[in-house]
């Protein structure tokens, strides 16, 4: 069995969708074994958002979602990141737990993994690019493998109407006010980039 972590951060759902279908598309595959886990909010943000009704009703969406925990990537062959985009780049919190693998960086747990990276942003301009590249970063650092979303296997990344998604990854975009939601096409690339990473870690694994 190939064993597939999708692990993501979600303050109002929209990378929650993305998630989940990145868990059922790869759920299709009965070699596949799939974690969906996300990443800890942060008790700071959570105080400051408390207020809002559309972040109450998303968090307790996600109420039955485990957490994330170093074990679950140390567990997966291949991970699949949800990252949304705060100003360009990466929240505060998905940095916050991925500064806390250290330790597997540190004896190689995390090497030759397949790994890739979901965004969102409100705007189409608001950053997805620069996060799933910026995000890229400590990912290298780990030794992992990246795997982008290819124009081939994903034929609405050459669509002209607004949606989101790159060669670098799926993306969606969530609206000035967060009232959109994931479209279909942006739901399509990530349960395809999920297929990927996990083709792409059986692969690896075969020759280990």
């Amino acid at each position: 069995m190939t064993k597939l972590l999708i692990t993501y951060y979600s303050s109002y759902g929209h990378m929650f969708e993305m998630a989940k279908a990145a868990r059922n598309a790869a759920e299709e595959n009965e070699d596949y074994e799939v974690k969906l886990r996300k990443i800890p909010e942060l008790e700071a943000a959570r105080e400051a958002m408390s207020g809002q009704d559309a972040y109450q009703v998303a968090q307790e969406a996600q109420s039955d979602v485990e957490e994330v925990t170093l074990a679950d990537l140390d567990w997966a062959d291949g991970i699949v990141w949800g990252i949304p985009t705060r100003f360009g780049n990466m929240p505060a919190q998905v940095k916050q737990f991925i500064d806390t693998a250290g330790g597997l960086w540190a004896e190689g747990k995390l090497e030759d993994k397949a790994t890739g990276i979901m965004s969102s942003s409100n705007t189409l301009h608001g950053g997805q690019e620069s996060t799933i590249l910026s995000s890229m970063l400590p990912l290298l650092h780990f030794g992992m493998i990246f795997v982008g979303s290819t124009y081939g296997q994903n034929p609405e990344l050459s669509k002209d109407n607004m949606h989101g998604g790159s060669p670098y990854g799926p993306s969606t975009v969530a609206g000035s006010d967060g009232s959109k939601v994931p479209t279909e096409d942006d739901l399509n690339v990530a349960g395809r980039l999920a297929k990927r990473v996990a083709r792409v870690a059986a692969g690896i694994k075969s020759t280990q």
